[in-house]
């Protein structure tokens, strides 16, 4: 089993990597920007329920895939880049028709966390870290592989949850601090869309110039 010095390294690589700003976090605070705390805690599930997809699949092998094809992680990058570009303009959508019929505009937190879901699974932060960085916590000589993968992926996704639902509750009562201070329906799902956008563009132009 794995010592206690390596498990307090890992947690402390774990927060540090979950209070980064990248599309996770991103995506949360955009969903709390327009929908409130709520739906970023059920963004915030969606992106758990997608790190513990990394954490099987690092357990079969399958990250392995990644590491020696180059092809395949610049592919899941562009995958991701384009399905944020797609979620920013259907935040620019629902703004165009919020002062109509706001209540329409709202998608369900199971929408949002299967929405989160498919986000962290194309997230190249997230593969990067499986990939380069998960596999140096482990020893052959300290028991089984795939129990040790399985007790820092569940630590791993517990750290993230953690930092993920606060993050969401803090955004969603800024928001609402704003929103009680003007009149306008529509500037969360503009300023969560501009925020995808930006993400994307920020994926894309990494993608292509390293």
């Amino acid at each position: 089993m794995l010592n206690h010095e390596a498990l307090i390294a890992f947690s402390v690589v774990c927060f540090v990597l979950s209070i980064t700003p990248g599309p996770s976090i991103l995506y949360i605070i955009a969903r709390s920007i327009s929908q409130g705390p709520m739906a970023g805690i059920a963004a915030a599930s969606g992106m758990a329920l997608g790190s513990f997809v990394y954490v099987i699949a690092t357990i079969l092998g399958i990250s392995a895939i990644f590491k020696l094809s180059p092809i395949a992680y610049t592919s899941l990058k562009v995958i991701g880049a384009l399905y944020l570009v797609y979620l920013g303009s259907q935040y620019f959508k629902s703004s165009n028709s919020a002062s109509k019929s706001p209540e329409l505009n709202r998608l369900s937190n199971l929408k949002i966390m299967k929405q989160s879901f498919i986000v962290e699974l194309t997230n190249p932060k997230t593969a990067l870290f499986f990939i380069a960085f998960f596999p140096q916590f482990i020893s052959e000589t300290m028991g089984s592989v795939p129990i040790q993968l399985m007790v820092l992926g569940i630590i791993y996704t517990l750290i993230t949850l953690c930092c993920d639902t606060s993050i969401a509750l803090l955004s969603g009562k800024i928001t609402k601090q704003l929103n009680a201070n003007t009149h306008s329906r529509s500037w969360p799902d503009k300023l969560a869309g501009t925020i995808m956008f930006i993400l994307a563009a920020t994926i894309g132009f990494e993608t292509f110039n390293s």
